[in-house]
């Protein structure tokens, strides 16, 4: 009878013992089951942190990208522009220069209006100078201020009637300043040399009284 007991018992407590390994292996099973999911989770997680990082740096360097070619758009845009301005101001300067040559081609064709008997007291004179001789002693100049005018007018022009100074704007053989001042003595002030003239001794005549005053203050200061 003990040993029947003994043997059931021991049966009993074997089953106890197996259906305690089971539910603990449930349990553990369950628990790694746990683990296992957490771990995925966090690793998700980390994957998501890490995409997002990623398109945000993708999204900065588009943006620097994008400036850098705006910027370069831009530049180029006002080099072109400047480039442009600068043509056209060079084509500008290139027809002004043609357009003064072919003025001065078209003057230099153009003969001087005849002028009267030059009187005999000028004879030693030709050309222009025989020209301003005979209208300084028609504007009530002594025929002693011949010699200061022809070396004023001499050093100022040469007596060249089409005598240009680009870098001033004087004109003509006064070497008006500038040569449109001349006009109040005739439209054509640009060629007729009798009428450069005739402004030229009113301009002495009203601010140094004769020739050789305009002369001295040439030598005193270069200009007159």
């Amino acid at each position: 009878m003990s040993r029947l007991w003994s043997r059931f018992g021991l049966r009993v407590l074997s089953v106890g013992l197996l259906i305690a390994g089971v539910a603990g292996g449930a349990y553990l099973g369950k628990d790694r089951e746990t683990q296992q999911t957490g771990v995925e989770a966090a690793a998700w997680t980390q994957a998501d942190i890490a995409e997002q990082q990623m398109m945000k740096e993708h999204m900065r360097r588009q943006a620097v990208l994008l400036a850098e070619k705006r910027a370069a758009e831009q530049q180029a845009a006002a080099k072109a522009a400047a480039a442009a301005k600068a043509a056209a101001e060079r084509a500008k300067r290139a027809e002004e220069e043609a357009s003064r040559k072919r003025r001065e081609a078209n003057e230099a064709n153009e003969k001087p209006p005849s002028f009267g008997p030059i009187p005999s007291s000028c004879s030693e004179y030709s050309g222009n100078r025989a020209i301003g001789c005979a209208l300084l002693l028609e504007a009530g100049f002594k025929l002693d201020q011949m010699p200061c005018l022809d070396k004023l007018w001499t050093k100022e022009s040469g007596w060249n009637h089409k005598a240009s100074n680009d870098s001033t704007g004087a004109y003509g053989i006064p070497q008006a300043l500038p040569g449109s001042k001349m006009s109040a003595y005739g439209d054509d002030w640009r060629t007729n040399p009798a009428t450069q003239i005739k402004w030229g001794l009113n301009y002495i005549k009203n601010r140094y009284d004769t020739p050789c005053g305009a002369w001295q203050n040439f030598l005193d200061e270069g200009w007159y």
